[in-house]
This record gives structure tokens, sequence and C-alpha cells, in this order.
């Protein structure tokens, strides 16, 4: 009796009876770039540098990097996390040179176990599934890129090779410290040397962005990136490459790309 009362009653609210209507229910729509839009970066290959030449003849230096197996392996959101944002993985890794709780984490994700892993900050409507995978088609030819990298490590450095100091005097005096540093503080007052002063010490093997890089060729079927210029690190290091974030809009896009793919290339 009371089911049938229930069944028998009328639907009050046209928000519940069209969640339950057939024509309610609607693939999400695809979300639209905006100037604001942040698409999210990848992880590459640095491959060495070679050269290419502009319509005008000129030669231009050029570094190639290369996509190797990248997806997106984890997400970040506002609601959990307090930000939003992807982690992206590159390169597969064998099981046996993998930690059981790593392991079991990737395996919780249901994604492959991966070498290098990364997490870049993104808006809201740039998020991307898990599993989904990031081409070299990503970028665009004649955009803007930033790339991050650890910068060669060339060991222990004096202060004329680490900070370009000119050095002493090669004559009228100076004996056996021509490369030195000089003085390095004062005598009783302070009675200290301040700190971040410039002295010998390790040069390189430190995290470097380099701003406002042009993409001057994709390819697709090899994954290939190649960006104008020098790319920190050495040959085969794992580079961070992602959108240039002191440009937006027709600045950072060409006009021909626009809108550019978002939030990542539709390979359907």
């Amino acid at each position: 009796m009371l089911l049938g009362r229930v069944l028998a009653a009328p639907v009050k609210g046209s928000l519940w009876a069209a969640a339950f209507h057939s024509s309610s229910f609607q693939a999400a729509a695809a979300p639209v770039w905006t100037s604001d839009s942040v698409r999210t970066g990848v992880i590459a290959r640095k491959k060495g540098m070679t050269s290419m030449w502009d319509e005008a003849g000129s030669r231009l230096p050029v570094t190639v990097l290369q996509l190797e197996d990248v997806i997106v392996t984890d997400i970040r959101t506002k609601e959990k996390h307090g930000y939003s944002a992807l982690q992206i993985g590159s390169t597969t890794k064998k099981e046996k040179n993998v930690s059981k709780p790593l392991r079991v984490h990737y395996e919780n994700l249901g994604v492959g176990l991966r070498e290098k892993v990364a997490e870049f900050k993104v808006s809201e409507d740039a998020i991307l599934p898990i599993g989904t995978e990031l081409s070299a088609s990503h970028f665009v030819t004649g955009q803007y890129v930033d790339i991050t990298a650890p910068s060669i490590g060339k060991g222990f450095a004096g202060v004329m090779k680490r900070w370009n100091f000119a050095g002493l005097p090669a004559s009228h005096g100076v004996s056996l410290t021509h490369r030195s540093g000089g003085s390095t503080g004062q005598r009783k007052w302070p009675s200290k040397v301040f700190k971040g002063k410039k002295m010998a010490g390790r040069l390189g093997g430190t995290s470097v962005t380099v701003q406002s890089l042009k993409v001057l060729k994709v390819d697709p079927e090899e994954n290939l990136v190649y960006i104008k210029g020098s790319v920190p690190g050495f040959d085969d290091q794992f580079v961070k490459i992602k959108d240039a974030v002191k440009l937006r809009g027709e600045k950072l896009f060409p006009k021909e790309s626009m809108p550019p793919p978002f939030p990542t290339v539709n390979k359907q």
C-alpha cells in the first residue's frame, strides 16, 4: 500500500523529473580554450642539437626533444588537494626496478610504471583523465614554450668561472693568487662573512628554466619537437616543456593555430 501511494504520488520539482528522463542524459561538452586557460606541460628527452634554415637562408640552431610514452598518471583537484594539477609520467620502466609500494601505487591508478614523473599546474577546464596519452601534437609550430631541466654539472669551480670575477692583477706585487676572490669581509664589524657571498663552490647541476623559446617544427610520427636555441641539460636528459607563462593569447600561439589543441590534441 505504501509503495503504491509513493508511485502514484505526483513528482514535485522539475529537476527531479528531468534527472530520470531519457532525453536529459547528454555527453559533457568539450572544454573551450580561453586566454585564461592553462594547459598541461609534458616530459621529453633531449636528443641533441642540429640546424635548420629559414626562408631567408639564415641558419638556426635547433634542439630536438622527443616524447616517450607520455601519459597522465594522477590528478590533483581543488576539492581534495587545494589546487588543480596533473601528474605526468614519461618512459616505461621495468617492474624489477620499482619498489613494491610504488608498484602498488601505479596499479591502483591503473597506469603503467614510468621512469620520470612531474607535476604541472593547470586550470580546472584543462584537467585530463588518468591514462590520457600526450604526444608532440600537443604543441603547434610557431608557439612559445618554457623548458626546465637540470643544468650540466661542472664540479667545484673558482670565482672567475663561477661568478665571472675579473681576478687579481697579473703583476705589480701579486704572487700565486691571480685567480682568487680577494677580500670576503670586514674586520671588527660585522666580524663575519655575509650569507650569499659569491665564493668558489659547485657550479651547475641545478634546475634551470629557459623562457619563451619558439617551436620551429613538430613531427607527430616520431613524437619530436624542434626548439629554436639551446636547452639546459645533457643529451638524453629529461626536460619539462610547457606553454610560455610570460605570453598569452595570440602572442603565445600563432593566429593560424588559434585555438590551440585543448586540453590536448584529439586523436579521434
